[in-house]
């Protein structure tokens, strides 16, 4: 990376934004399908998703789409094919009648013949879907393909500077089968978009990204919104944590001997030639550092490892470029409001916050995570039955760790991901995630009789 251009996208402006308007607005509220309208579009899907994960299965496509995420967003070779082969796996377990099972309703006998009450899973009609920068393949296209199962007509904006990456799989889905009107893309920048979303007003929109353009867009869309917001994380190891080939990256550590300087030599290991260390693309390197300088202010606070900008390189300075980082800060400091505001600052970038605590703190750790605003992931890091039940019976984050190899972020295709504790917080990647985000509950009851004689009706 160098500063120079090397993909062209359109940069739309708002000028512009009249057809994707009318185009949403010109798919009704029940959707493109529904349980009763074009059910056979449930199973176009499932073989649509046939197609595009036998696709994926050719190396020179999966090398395609592996090569224009590391062009786009900074991640190693495995990282890369890794987001591919989640991504493909989500579409091979939509495959076949997966997509109609997903859309499964349920049935209650009535109170006399001929009634009987159905629930059905029901499209929003038109909705929104707006995803950042990190996985510009996976998120994106996960929850364009849960919007699309459900009946829904989404329009999708991706981060400006990944969204080749969906472009390309739009144009993929589209040799595979799917229709080139059940889904709108738009390029160009989030004060575009938003101007957008606030004249088509969609039914419901998807958020992936940060806490600040969340609670704006919550605002502007009238709470008709879910939510994947801060993805900060932290890591709790238990005292019988010996082997940490599974802790990558964490905040509240017991130390033990050797693991810190374990976790250093792992951190060194990284560099730019493979990608394991790279450019962070929302933050510059004097933020990080001046957020570094900040925590070793900070009573008892000191350098574990980093805080120096790389070298060799030719990274635009409007990226960031630091060696990865990680500070200690003391339990106790963390009580102060200001230092624990800064203490989880959420960095995306190779930047952590170490801690330690005794047997008889562990209740203070577990009131520093309460005082946390948002709850995405996390992990316990311990077989300590007992140690683990306390641990998961206080805290609430929606896609939590928990077993001596206990991670964060993983983020794979076979298990929920989203936070908790918020009535607006999405999921993504199970049929579970998919109804909840994408649909909305109908409740069809059916009369058919035969009626009573009318001598028998009663007046109320």
């Amino acid at each position: 990376m160098n500063g120079e251009a090397f993909v062209s996208y359109p940069d739309t402006q708002a000028s512009e934004i009249d057809h994707f308007v009318a185009s949403l607005n010109a798919c009704p509220k029940s959707g493109l399908h529904n349980p009763f309208k074009n059910p056979e579009r449930y199973v176009m899907y499932g073989a649509v998703c046939a197609k595009v994960a036998e696709e994926m299965r050719k190396p020179e496509v999966a090398g395609f789409f592996a090569k224009l995420i590391q062009r786009t967003s900074p991640k190693s070779w495995a990282q890369a094919m890794t987001e591919l082969v989640v991504t493909r796996r989500f579409f091979e377990n939509f495959s076949g009648d997966q997509v109609r099972f997903t859309a499964r309703g349920f049935s209650v006998p009535g109170d006399h013949p001929g009634q009987s009450s159905h629930g059905h899973r029901w499209p929003y009609g038109p909705v929104a879907l707006i995803t950042p920068f990190n996985f510009p393949l996976e998120i994106p296209a996960l929850q364009l393909m849960g919007a699309l199962f459900m009946g829904n007509k989404p329009l999708t904006h991706v981060d400006h500077r990944v969204s080749i990456v969906i472009e390309q799989l739009l144009r993929l889905l589209h040799h595979c089968g799917m229709p080139r009107t059940d889904a709108d893309l738009i390029h160009g920048s989030g004060a575009v978009v938003n101007e957008l979303l606030l004249r088509a007003q969609p039914r419901s929109t998807l958020f992936t990204g940060s806490q600040r353009v969340a609670e704006k867009l919550a605002l502007d869309m009238r709470g008709k919104v879910f939510l994947e917001d801060a993805g900060y994380d932290w890591k709790l190891l238990g005292t019988d944590v010996q082997d940490i080939d599974y802790v990558a990256w964490h905040m509240y550590v017991t130390p033990q001997a050797g693991l810190l300087d374990k976790l250093k030599a792992r951190a060194a290991t990284r560099q730019l030639s493979d990608l394991t260390i790279g450019p962070v693309l929302s933050w510059t390197t004097g933020a990080m550092l001046e957020h570094m300088d900040k925590l070793l202010r900070l009573p008892g606070a000191q350098l574990l490892w980093g805080g120096q900008p790389l070298e060799g390189h030719s990274i635009p300075a409007c990226y960031g470029a630091i060696q990865p980082t990680a500070v200690f800060v003391p339990l106790a400091a963390m009580r102060d409001p200001e230092a624990f505001k800064l203490v989880t600052t959420e960095v995306f970038g190779p930047f952590q916050v170490v801690t330690e605590y005794d047997d008889d703190q562990l209740r203070a750790v577990l009131d520093v995570l309460e005082r946390m605003s948002h709850h995405l992931t996390a992990a316990v890091v311990s077989n300590d039955l007992p140690f683990l039940q306390e641990v998961l019976a206080h805290t609430v984050n929606g896609t939590t760790y928990a077993g001596i190899r206990a991670r964060t972020t993983g983020a794979p295709q076979n298990h929920w991901f989203g936070p908790a504790g918020d009535p607006r917080g999405a999921g993504i990647g199970t049929p579970e995630a998919i109804r909840l985000v994408w649909s909305c509950h109908r409740e069809v009851i059916h009369d058919f009789g035969p009626c009573s004689a009318t001598s028998q009706l009663k007046q109320s």
